[in-house]
């Protein structure tokens, strides 16, 4: 177990996060493969040295749906970055154990393909299933410690939703 205090002192892993709407305004959300598979969450990823968090937004996208760069438009970005903590006893579970959760950088996307364009099962799948949902059921849809997040996220784009 790590100790809270140490806990404090690790630093937070710089992510990206993707909202997808379609036409219809929905939100695009995968089940997880891994113990959290009961939970669905937006894609996200994190930041390789020296890219930018567009670059890693787009190319994250693609890795975990299928999704190409050119089926999707940019619409905003979050002001900044949105920090979660992970619970204690994922921390030395993930990431070799040296961060604490992550901070997320935003991106909404309008899909702009068919469903056939998106594919979860990659090269390195992180999903089992997806769905469209209203963006209105996302907070009740994710792990609770990442719920905060989702809150955020949906009152910073709602204007574009």
């Amino acid at each position: 177990m790590v100790h809270s205090t140490n806990i404090m002192k690790l630093p937070y892993r710089a992510n990206v996060g993707i909202m997808v709407i379609n036409q219809a305004g929905f939100v695009f959300v995968a089940q997880r493969l891994d113990h959290y598979s009961d939970a669905w969450q937006m894609p996200q990823g994190g930041v390789d040295p020296g890219e930018d968090t567009q670059t890693a937004a787009i190319r994250e996208l693609e890795e975990e749906t299928g999704i190409p760069a050119n089926k999707v438009n940019i619409i905003a970005e979050s002001s900044g970055w949105i920090p979660y903590e992970l619970p204690p006893d994922l921390i030395p579970k993930l990431w070799d154990g040296k961060y604490r959760g992550q901070k997320q950088k935003w991106y909404l996307m309008k899909f702009l393909g068919e469903d056939t364009d998106i594919n979860i099962d990659t090269s390195e799948p992180e999903f089992s299933t997806w769905k469209w949902i209203d963006p209105k059921e996302l907070p009740n849809a994710i792990v609770p410690f990442k719920r905060d997040v989702y809150v955020r996220i949906l009152e910073e784009f709602q204007d574009f939703l």
